[in-house]
């Protein structure tokens, strides 16, 4: 059977397998198109069964989470964890605590987490968790009780070399903190099992800038290899959690413009430059609409809705909120008003067809799996400091991040080259990412 014929019957029993579960099929399907070459030059995959196997995770995990609000009344939700891939380390990859959360969004976001991992050259599997429950609106108690008891089953499942998880949407380092309490109350240890950890237990300097600085590390690199630089050039950031602002705080750092940000209600744009320390104050400290900003900045100005920003004229774009946020419509409106560069912050922001139209109009694209690796880079980084019982300096995480990122951009730049696809930095990943896997899997047998 042809590789061609390989892939679309691997994807028709995805489909048929996992009804209903469209993120996790929307996943599947972009990296399964992009393995053909791969395939013809290496029929060991297909005779080895590599694509039928990885599509399945090695196990998943769903319970129920009782606890008791704070009026006394129990409350119920469903918790997950699918452990996707251990062929090259312990499974690694967030927990997200939200309403929108389902088997088949953590079953996407665990498939990526598999490629994503590879990337970042480090001893680590995919895997993703979470919950349905929504810490918006709770007590400090009432999230506390929820974290006791969604770790009092997690613990069974997961250790510091079996599967390490971090945080996501929903879970900072208050979660994290409740989360590692309970599992060491349990287990009696005090062991690396989460990452995210507070920095007085654990947890790795860097790690709340990861995300967004390594995103912006590995555009730095793009432009290099282009002989340019950050150096005044204007920049849209999507978002205004925790991968735009530090983000835009690395933009600023390297002498880019970030002129918009967002949140769920709506965009703001000031063409005389975000200033990044209202917006620390309103979301990370006031925790209120980015509109606010508006009332402080006269030069700005506040739009409800969320896809207009992409109208907003730029020469890079940071999609950094959520998935599916920038369609073919905004695409068509990024590469009229000239956008050279868009790099996915956030975990799939660019639906398939936004990103055929940004490639079709030769704008450099660079998908999440590379691009916002950082954030599970650095939470390896914190593996190993916990291994070591040791603490790296800042700028020693800082350097070691950078040099994770750079080497990202040159193995998907060069995977897409050898496969005749220069420039194409969807395929360089799914390709650097899945070889590394596969020869893994190959080598350990039938498992």
């Amino acid at each position: 059977m042809s590789s061609k014929k390989v892939i679309e019957s691997v994807y028709e029993q995805v489909l048929k397998r996992n009804p209903g579960e469209n993120e996790f099929h929307q996943a599947v399907k972009e990296v399964l198109e992009s393995l053909t070459p791969v395939l013809d030059e290496n029929p060991q995959y297909i005779d080895s069964r590599i694509l039928e196997r990885i599509v399945e995770p090695e196990r998943v995990i769903m319970f129920r989470v009782p606890w008791i609000d704070d009026a006394g009344k129990v409350q119920v939700n469903r918790g997950f964890r699918v452990q996707f891939s251990s062929a090259i380390g312990p499974y690694k990859g967030g927990i997200r605590f939200h309403p929108s959360v389902y088997l088949g969004i953590i079953k996407f976001l665990g498939f990526e987490q598999i490629f994503k991992n590879s990337l970042t050259g480090l001893m680590m599997g995919g895997a993703k968790g979470g919950s349905d429950f929504d810490p918006k609106g709770k007590s400090n108690n009432e999230v506390m009780r929820f974290c006791q008891s969604f770790m009092t089953e997690l613990c069974k499942h997961i250790g510091a070399d079996t599967d390490v998880p971090a945080g996501d949407i929903g879970v900072g380092g208050r979660e994290v903190g409740y989360m590692f309490g309970q599992y060491k109350r349990i287990r009696n240890e005090f062991v690396g099992v989460l990452t995210g950890k507070g920095l007085q237990w654990g947890g790795s300097l860097v790690r709340t800038e990861a995300t967004g600085y390594g995103l912006v590390y590995i555009v730095d690199e793009l432009l290099k290899e282009k002989g340019e630089s950050f150096e005044g050039k204007t920049v849209t950031v999507s978002g205004s959690g925790n991968v735009a602002i530090y983000a835009t705080e690395k933009v600023q750092q390297l002498g880019g413009k970030v002129v918009a940000m967002s949140d769920s209600n709506g965009y703001i744009f000031d063409p005389q430059g975000i200033k990044l320390d209202t917006v620390k104050q309103i979301k990370e400290i006031e925790r209120k609409r980015i509109k606010e900003y508006c009332s402080i900045h006269k030069s700005a100005k506040y739009t409800e809705g969320c896809n207009g920003i992409w109208t907003v004229k730029c020469d890079i774009a940071l999609p950094c909120a959520t998935q599916n946020e920038l369609d073919g419509e905004g695409a068509k409106a990024l590469a009229k008003n000239g956008c050279k560069v868009v790099a996915e912050g956030a975990n799939m922001p660019t639906t398939p067809e936004g990103a055929d139209i940004l490639m079709e109009n030769k704008v450099a694209f660079l998908p999440g799996k590379a691009a916002n690796a950082g954030g599970v880079a650095v939470s390896g980084l914190e593996m190993a400091q916990n291994s070591q019982r040791y603490a790296w300096t800042f700028e020693r995480a800082d350097a070691e991040l950078k040099n994770i990122m750079v080497n990202i951009y040159k193995n998907i730049s060069a995977a897409a080259e050898q496969y005749g696809q220069k420039g194409n930095y969807i395929v360089g990943a799914n390709i650097a990412g899945f070889v590394k896997v596969a020869d893994s899997m190959m080598a350990h047998g039938v498992v």
